[in-house]
């Protein structure tokens, strides 16, 4: 559900832009002023997400995406009574405060109570929830857009728009109250000295019940031996955050944040009804809707080989494919497109068409649906995961908010400029987010290390190797090894005062 009010944050305006009721009520066609609009929600979720670190590090990350959940509920009244461009930024500002929250701590929850054989499973997650929402959202809108005549129609009711806005409110109601009946993570319960609380939260997650499970007396043994490294180093955790060995690790994932949102995605996802206007495209919610439903079919396969397959691999070949589409769509643009001669008034957002070629129109939709499945298998879940694992768990939060602050930065000011760039350089768009999918591509082969498999203990040996990011690492977990020895009794585990002895 938290990724779900993400999914609903991306397509909150893509059904709507193309209707009657919406254009009339509010007097938008495109331009700096819908940019502004559509980018407000990024901009509150850029300052949520800045929060939810001291709310997730104080109240624990379950009760951060309860109150994400309640901030999301009150953007969502406000955007559902707007009665002009005020209050619907206004509500849009809110509600994306709450998204902001729940994008960042949804994953860091997720990674903290997941076992590491399904760890990037269980946080690719949060992106299948996205793509979830992204599509429901969508045809909620495809659907209302029909209300009095069609979108077409002049006199169309403001319910095309208020219908969609309102149903928001449904998931995040789920969502606050669902919180209430799962565990507190046992990560966090541990960072605040509930060690009785922490080690029954393990039992129940990995051991059936069991206190004296290998597997989970070996997990509570890491997180001690981590917990009382982090303490002995005595800093801050901002402080922490800016020491080189940790200070490469922010610059990458907030780097990996920033790239998710160059690479080109979200242009399909906001404004995927003037990509294909500029195509040509007749029949534009029913064409686009095809392509939400490849973001949501195409994850699954993240979801169940991303632990196979691994992180490094899928954000290479990822950044190559979206780069090479993305080359070919600005190529069938240049080539067969032509100015817009601005006979038709509704497309006079737009500069450049393609006009009567409708096989030059069906590949750029083709395009468009391969760019997006590639996305979806490859970035979407990964870029997610790799952020909320990496990092020691007394600075987890906050790190995973500075790269989760750089994403909705990067889709605030994408958000913003995009209508424009429409207008101003039209094919070269795509060229230039080629480019950012290339320079996306070397960052990740130079500094990029693989993690499948690793506890989030592990990855201290994982980024303080000292091998270079693309030689791999070492097979196997030491948790592994750990649960072997504690099964064959050469290592006991005491809970309280020394916790452990090695025989």
């Amino acid at each position: 559900m938290g990724g779900g009010l993400f999914g609903f944050d991306i397509s909150s305006m893509s059904g709507v832009l193309a209707t009657s009721a919406y254009t009339n009520y509010f007097h938008v066609n495109g331009g700096y002023l819908q940019g502004a609009i559509t980018g407000s929600m990024a901009g509150g979720s850029f300052f949520g997400t800045l929060a939810s670190s001291f709310i997730a590090d104080k109240m624990s990350r379950k009760t951060a995406i309860q109150i994400a959940a309640v901030i999301w509920i009150v953007g969502s009244i406000f955007q559902t009574a707007a009665n002009g461009i005020a209050l619907l930024v206004f509500g849009r500002v809110v509600a994306g405060i709450g998204a902001g929250i729940a994008s960042a701590m949804v994953p860091v929850y997720q990674a903290e109570i997941a076992p590491k054989e399904i760890r990037g499973r269980v946080v690719s997650l949060q992106q299948f929830a996205i793509t979830v929402g992204i599509l429901v959202q969508y045809f909620i809108q495809y659907g209302s857009s029909f209300v009095d005549g069609g979108p077409k129609n002049p006199n169309q009711s403001t319910l095309a728009f208020r219908i969609p806005w309102g149903i928001q409110i449904f998931p995040a109601t789920l969502l606050a109250v669902g919180m209430f009946f799962v565990p507190y993570s046992p990560r966090w319960l541990a960072g605040q000295d509930r060690w009785e609380e922490a080690i029954r939260v393990l039992a129940n997650l990995h051991g059936h019940g069991d206190i004296g499970h290998p597997k989970v007396l070996a997990q509570y043994r890491e997180i001690e031996e981590a917990m009382t490294f982090e303490r002995e180093a005595g800093d801050s955790a901002f402080k922490a955050l800016t020491q080189p060995r940790m200070l490469n690790r922010v610059i990458l994932t907030v780097s990996i944040q920033m790239w998710s949102q160059l690479c080109g995605m979200n242009v399909m996802m906001y404004y995927i009804v003037y990509m294909m206007q500029a195509a040509g495209v007749h029949n534009l919610l029913l064409t686009a809707s095809i392509q939400y439903i490849l973001n949501v079919v195409l994850t699954l396969p993240a979801i169940l080989f991303i632990d196979t397959w691994g992180r490094r691999p899928s954000l290479l070949y990822g950044a190559l494919s979206m780069m090479i589409l993305l080359f070919v769509v600005a190529a069938l643009e240049a080539i067969y497109g032509v100015p817009n001669p601005r006979t038709d008034p509704s497309l006079d957002h737009i500069s450049w068409l393609i006009m009567d070629n409708p096989p030059v129109s069906r590949a750029i939709v083709a395009c468009s649906y391969l760019f997006v499945s590639t996305f979806a298998v490859t970035w979407g879940p990964t870029s997610w995961t790799y952020a909320s694992e990496i990092f020691p768990t007394g600075i987890r939060a906050k790190a995973v908010s500075l790269a989760t602050a750089s994403n909705w930065a990067w889709n605030c000011a994408l958000a913003f400029a995009v209508p424009t760039l429409f207008q101003k350089i039209n094919w070269r768009m795509y060229i230039v987010f080629a480019v950012f999918n290339m320079c996306a591509f070397v960052q990740v082969w130079l500094t990029v290390r693989e993690t499948k498999g690793k506890t989030l203990e592990e990855m201290e040996e994982v980024f303080e190797s000292g091998r270079p990011a693309w030689t791999g690492v070492s097979r196997g977990s030491r948790l592994d090894r750990l649960q072997r020895d504690i099964a064959e009794g050469t290592v006991k585990v005491r809970l309280g005062g020394r916790r452990y002895e090695e025989l």
